[in-house]
């Protein structure tokens, strides 16, 4: 009890500034430094860029939805709670579980991308032997202390977001001839953008990969979870959703139009980050292997909120006892031991997809995590609209909304119909396919546990309160 105390004041006294940089931390990670080369490889220079505009519409508009719900009910738990308010108990407990399935599974493809960034210094000691290494790091981190893991990860987050910005203004740079090439060929301008066509594979791809996309961008909705134990919602929710979107725009947009520019579509890929592939290319000392070691440290800091988001996922559904008992059970230093052992499930997934084929497995597990995280996003957008409506229908003024989201019903309609659109995208990519393979029997299984558990739950003595 006293840990939780503990914890709760830790939590309570989250700035703005935390609030903002975790929240980026949090998106910047596996997505935006691997996966934005498969999805150059698939939809070509022009069509990424358009991907990654319809992707921050999307988080737009979900957060939206979010701030809304969380500042009107600014509890822990965040979107499971509503959603079980809202939705009905099933939806809430299905949905805390595909919450823990984005951050468990994105551990796995953590872990198999921190292996790639090895292998750029070691390419004799295979992906798996790093996933190992970074399995026990990771563990081993969450399990000793989480005393100063949000200052921790702000100083993390920090890095990262310097990192963008000077990758976006030295790839600038060297796409308009400030900074030569490499190999001494002339500045490429905007040649690699244009040279394939618009859309070199049609329309299609981009549906394809619209969930990629929204992988990149998961971990906005991180806010919601933060500002439900901030002191002052109703202030800094509106200032963190304001910061954060603007600042993912010009990061991810900037970021993603320098790739594009100094990569031929025909050369990117996931096996090498392509921060790195445009740095080998430029022909500044040393820079690659810098921007590598960033994007690694980048990489470990996402799998370490990972796994703590996905413990901490476990142990709340233990507490409100829709899972055993055992999983709530903390350790002399406050650690849900037990939840954050199952959740390291997403790095033994890392230690089989590097094993077996590390780049395609890869996808596919940014795909189930991706799948993952726009089910989630779709339970904000449907929770919301029911919210306002029974806001509306019993009487009280908009005006008791404290913040309120624009262009109601649009807002959530459009977000749950775009959400809806980039899964059914999946069933056209056959690398990423195997998504809605495991993201529906999931979401079936986790209605049915719901009904068993519950019927178990309601035959056994209730406990008495600590």
């Amino acid at each position: 009890m006293q840990t939780q105390q503990e914890n709760g004041q830790l939590k309570r006294t989250m700035k703005t500034r935390h609030l903002i940089m975790l929240s980026l931390g949090g998106v910047i990670g596996t997505g935006l430094f691997f996966n934005t080369g498969y999805i150059i490889s698939t939809t070509g220079a022009a069509g990424t860029l358009l991907a990654y505009l319809i992707g921050a519409l999307v988080v737009w508009l979900v957060m939206q939805c979010l701030g809304e719900l969380s500042v009107a009910m600014p509890e822990t738990g965040a979107f499971h709670v509503y959603a079980a308010r809202y939705l009905g108990p099933a939806t809430g407990y299905t949905v805390a579980w595909l919450y823990w399935l984005t951050w468990t599974v994105a551990l796995g493809s953590s872990f198999t991308a921190a292996g790639f960034c090895m292998q750029y210094w070691f390419p004799q000691v295979p992906v798996w032997a790093w996933c190992v290494v970074f399995c026990a790091v990771i563990f081993g981190l969450n399990v000793i202390s989480t005393r100063f893991f949000a200052e921790g990860e702000f100083w993390f987050s920090l890095i990262k977001v310097i990192t963008i910005i000077a990758f976006i203004i030295l790839g600038g740079a060297a796409i308009f001839g400030f900074i030569p090439m490499q190999d001494g060929s002339p500045a490429p301008g905007l040649t690699n953008i244009t040279s394939e066509g618009w859309f070199p594979h049609g329309g299609l791809p981009i549906l394809m990969t619209m969930v990629a996309v929204n992988f990149a961008f998961s971990g906005t909705e991180l806010i919601g979870i933060a500002a439900g134990e901030t002191e002052n919602p109703h202030k800094v929710i509106p200032v963190a959703i304001r910061t954060t979107i603007a600042r993912l725009i010009i990061f991810f947009i900037g970021t993603v139009f320098v790739l594009a520019a100094l990569i031929p579509m025909q050369q990117a890929g996931v096996e090498k980050s392509p921060f790195v592939l445009v740095f080998e290319k430029v022909g500044i000392p040393y820079a690659a292997d810098i921007f590598n070691f960033v994007i690694l440290t980048a990489i470990l800091s996402a799998a370490n909120s990972g796994l703590y988001a996905s413990g901490r996922m476990l142990w709340s559904l233990s507490n409100e006892k829709t899972l055993p008992r055992c999983f709530a059970r903390v350790n002399k230093n406050g650690v849900p031991l037990t939840a954050l052992s199952v959740s390291m499930l997403g790095g033994v997934l890392a230690l089989f997809s590097s094993v077996v084929a590390p780049d395609t497995v890869f996808v596919a597990l940014s795909a189930i995590s991706g799948f993952a995280v726009v089910a989630v996003w779709i339970s904000i957008c449907a929770s919301h609209f029911v919210f306002r409506r029974r806001h509306v229908q019993s009487g009280q003024p908009l005006s008791a909304l404290q913040y309120r989201a624009p262009w109601y019903p649009l807002v959530p309609v459009l977000g749950f119909v775009l959400c809806v659109v980039a899964c059914v995208g999946l069933a056209f990519d056959p690398s990423q396919r195997i998504a809605l393979y495991c993201g529906i029997p999931f979401v079936a299984l986790c209605y049915g546990a719901y009904y068993l558990t519950r019927n178990l739950t309601t035959q056994e003595p209730e406990h008495v309160a600590e």
